[in-house]
């Protein structure tokens, strides 16, 4: 039988320790990588878009800084938790626009590149819905991201802020 104080005790999460602080090692790189982050923040792609390109690279990457970071970025945004929790299975969720999908499928095929190159079909689909400089752009931002994916997934440099109730 369980008691009372048995159900009501916190549960103990496990927090990822971090292996190596890439950003104070090494400051200058750091510092650029963080000046060109900028520079994509003042593009001409809105800002929901982005932040979706982001989480699902940060989810095919497994990073979980990112992920944690994009997706509360994007609700912060005014976008909808239950967009960001389906991101993953954009194909099969109602929630996505065409220009959102063409967008999360070239995010897909960029990320996965050791998977095989770019399809035609995933690149028409994409210039159908960009411009030539928001596609230039799209593509600026999702080899940014998988950077920080790869320092986040490999290094650990960060710590994630709130609790799991956030």
């Amino acid at each position: 039988m369980t008691t009372n104080t048995e159900t009501t005790k916190t549960a103990e999460y496990v927090k990822p320790a971090v292996r190596l602080a890439v950003d104070d090692l090494a400051p200058k790189i750091a510092k650029a990588m963080n000046g060109l982050e900028r520079a994509a923040t003042e593009g001409i792609l809105e800002k929901p878009l982005r932040e979706l390109v982001k989480l699902r690279a940060s989810q095919i990457n497994g990073c979980v800084y990112c992920v944690d970071m994009h997706s509360r970025d994007a609700v912060a945004g005014g976008d909808a938790w239950r967009r960001m929790n389906l991101v993953a299975v954009w194909r099969e969720a109602p929630y996505f626009t065409a220009r959102e999908r063409a967008a999360l499928a070239l995010t897909e095929a960029i990320t996965r590149l050791a998977d095989g190159e770019v399809a035609d079909a995933v690149w028409d689909e994409a210039a159908s819905h960009f411009s030539p400089e928001e596609l230039a752009e799209l593509i600026w931002q999702i080899g940014i991201i998988n950077l920080w994916n790869r320092l986040g997934a490999t290094a650990r440099p960060w710590e994630l802020s709130g609790g799991a109730e956030d």
